[in-house]
């Protein structure tokens, strides 16, 4: 773990940087820069990496008010949902979409995609086990965590119930339907059912995860206190 003032500032600074461009290709100003996206805000990759930028923001104006070398402490709840959250958005979009069929392996590549979906992921989970303090997470962490997917999918919901489940309203260049951007989310194919039991997978999931770090955070601290 590493207390460094400079060195901090200097990582939370190129995370951000990243993350600006990230945002600006979230937005379609790459393709077209006089025409935003509208759509960005259905995907939980957006949802979960403004979610990081927020964070570590918050991490960067506090390490730049302190003035001597002191670990991160910027909004530890938040900082650890945040954290299983983009696990989750790292880990299903490169197992489960990167390769799925109709997708253009070419757009795994774009500037966005490899922000949003790989570098910043690895770099703002590195962020936690580099300059946050070990044990200081709480076991209630990986239960409150649930929330934050758990409040994604009712915000699709209600998108849904307002468009009046009109699933001919398609992401713009694409053949998703806006009300469902993924598949298990997808009434129409999966039924309630199966969006309910990819709900309770993704859930169960991230409270193991959750855990897991929970777990290796209070194993890094009784290693570094020996």
């Amino acid at each position: 773990m590493i207390k460094n003032r400079t060195a901090q500032l200097i990582y939370q600074t190129i995370y951000l940087t990243l993350g600006f461009v990230g945002f600006v290709a979230s937005l379609g100003i790459f393709d077209n820069i006089s025409t935003i996206r509208w759509d960005f805000y259905v995907h939980f990759t957006n949802i979960s990496n403004f979610l990081c930028i927020g964070v570590m923001l918050a991490a960067l104006i506090q390490t730049a008010k302190k003035k001597e070398d002191s670990f991160v402490s910027a909004a530890p709840i938040l900082k650890f949902i945040s954290m299983l959250g983009i696990l989750l958005t790292f880990l299903v979009f490169n197992i489960m979409l990167a390769g799925a069929e109709g997708r253009d392996p070419q757009a795994n590549w774009r500037v966005g995609s490899l922000c949003f979906h790989v570098v910043l992921p690895i770099m703002y989970i590195a962020d936690w086990f580099l300059f946050y303090e070990r044990k200081k997470a709480k076991w209630y962490y990986p239960i409150a965590s649930i929330a934050f997917p758990l409040a994604y999918v009712i915000f699709l919901l209600v998108q849904a119930v307002i468009l009046k489940f009109d699933s001919a309203i398609l992401i713009p260049t694409t053949t998703t339907p806006l009300i469902y951007p993924y598949f298990f989310v997808n009434l129409d194919t999966q039924g309630v059912s199966g969006v309910l039991m990819w709900i309770g997978i993704l859930s169960v999931a991230f409270v193991v995860v959750g855990y897991l770090f929970f777990g290796l955070d209070r194993l890094q601290k009784k290693k570094l206190d020996k």
